[in-house]
């Protein structure tokens, strides 16, 4: 699977604010997932690069290109995961990948086959926190590109990127 770039950002404060306020309803869910290990910090970078590889957007690349590393995934692992391709991804976690760049390809909108799929996969504990996990890096991505976008026009077409 090839990468598909396509800058998604956000395009109102609605959807920006409709996001945020779901990280804040959520939480301590969120906490607990990260404090919990349900998922684990090699597996959330795995998660959070699909993510990127569909979304492109470069700042969320450069920092979660770091904490996959000191999460322990290699460079391939990463050049890999950012190209859009899932080889060499331990076994257990391809169902997932595949969901997330689904689920970003999608704008957060999973087919209920494929939540399903994750949901027999993993359990709902466990698809739950990789949802949570989505929609994390999501606000980063949209956040990012968003940014990037204003910073195009703004500059008149200096800085930032379209």
């Amino acid at each position: 699977m090839q990468a598909r770039f396509r800058k998604r950002r956000y395009q109102s404060f609605r959807e920006f604010f409709a996001d945020i306020w779901f990280l804040l309803r959520n939480g301590p869910r969120i906490l607990r997932v990260l404090r919990k290990g349900s998922v684990s910090p090699a597996f959330r970078e795995r998660l959070m690069l699909a993510v990127i590889a569909v979304y492109g957007c470069r700042y969320c690349s450069w920092a979660h290109t770091r904490e996959a590393f000191r999460s322990g995934l290699t460079s391939d692992d990463v050049t890999t995961l950012l190209s859009g391709s899932i080889e060499g991804c331990p076994d257990d976690e391809a169902v997932a990948i595949l969901y997330a760049q689904h689920w970003a390809d999608s704008d957060a909108k999973p087919t209920p086959e494929s939540s399903k799929m994750l949901a027999d996969s993993y359990g709902a504990e466990k698809a739950q926190a990789v949802n949570l996990v989505l929609r994390m890096i999501r606000v980063g991505n949209l956040t990012g590109n968003t940014w990037d976008y204003l910073l195009h026009r703004v500059s008149f077409g200096r800085l930032g990127s379209k």
